[in-house]
């Protein structure tokens, strides 16, 4: 929702313009279409209110004015999400960062958790197939390691490379990750997703905040770590600070049907100045104008009381 509100807006503003137009026609029409207009002007207001019997019938001007704004909303061409580009493949990149500190060398759950990250990181490949990977190692230093590409064997080949023993610096600094990945994608202008593989997440939380407060595109975690585990739980609240979706370690490849699943939904771009179209929505409030505007008509037939 918060980010429908950041990128709503209109394709066509100067449309708006019509709405004081249509409140100054609609105060006009209200106007002349009062059947007292001409008394009012010869008689009192008190005398003349003592002559009327019953209440003086109006047009339904509300109604009208009503489907009016409606109609200009319409045609200023709200939007709030680009429509992918006939020119181009519907498949967005997926960054996958792996941590490599040592705590990934720990036999929990056997063989161990880079292995299983590994193992996953293949699953990932195979599921994506022709459709744009990467993959960024992570420590205490973060490093771009194959940038997305759609040979995702060489991304499972080169994940089986990575181990603590090549990093430079130990620690856990996802927030590096985070940034290079950021980095990368928007270079590339087709959006895309990260999807973190680690045990736990030990960074420092003011710094995950700082970077949660603009992050740009959408967060999964897989978690290498036993469920009820206290690396869980920091996982978990690192997650939640990113608006992360975290899926548990399953040995039947649920996580990575998820990860997938959810990867394919992500925006073509995350905002406008990185290319793409705008998607029209004013079309979707043609039905209600059209329903509005019958609803004028049955009020004219009825006859309705002053407003």
């Amino acid at each position: 929702m918060t980010a429908i509100l950041a990128d709503f807006h209109f394709i066509r503003p100067a449309g708006l313009l019509l709405v004081p137009v249509a409140f100054g026609v609609w105060w006009a029409w209200r106007r002349g279409s009062d059947p007292l207009r001409g008394w009012r002007e010869q008689i009192a207001p008190g005398l003349l209110k003592a002559l009327v019997v019953g209440p003086p019938r109006r047009s339904s001007g509300c109604w009208v004015l009503g489907a009016w704004l409606l109609a200009i909303v319409a045609l200023s061409g709200p939007t709030w999400r680009l429509e992918p580009s006939p020119f181009a493949d519907d498949a967005t990149p997926l960054l996958v960062l792996l941590k490599a500190d040592v705590s990934m060398a720990a036999p929990d759950p056997p063989p161990s958790r880079l292995e299983r990250a590994r193992l996953k990181i293949a699953d990932l490949a195979e599921a994506r197939k022709g459709q744009p990977l990467g993959l960024i190692a992570y420590a205490g230093s973060a490093h771009l390691v194959l940038p997305p590409t759609r040979d995702t064997g060489v991304v499972a080949r080169m994940a089986a490379e990575v181990s603590p023993e090549i990093m430079p610096l130990p620690g856990d600094r996802l927030d590096l990750a985070l940034r290079e990945a950021a980095r990368v994608l928007a270079e590339g202008r087709q959006g895309g997703s990260l999807a973190v593989l680690a045990d736990s997440v030990d960074t420092d939380p003011a710094a995950l905040q700082a970077l949660a407060k603009d992050f740009p595109f959408p967060v999964q975690f897989i978690a290498l770590c036993a469920p009820e585990s206290a690396q869980s739980e920091a996982l978990r609240k690192a997650a939640r600070m990113l608006e992360a979706r975290v899926e548990p370690l399953d040995v039947e490849g649920r996580d990575v049907t998820a990860l997938v699943r959810h990867a394919a939904r992500a925006p073509l771009a995350q905002r406008g100045d990185q290319g793409g179209r705008w998607q029209e929505a004013g079309y979707w409030l043609v039905p209600l104008v059209s329903l509005v505007l019958l609803a004028s008509f049955r009020r004219v037939e009825g006859g309705e009381g002053p407003s």
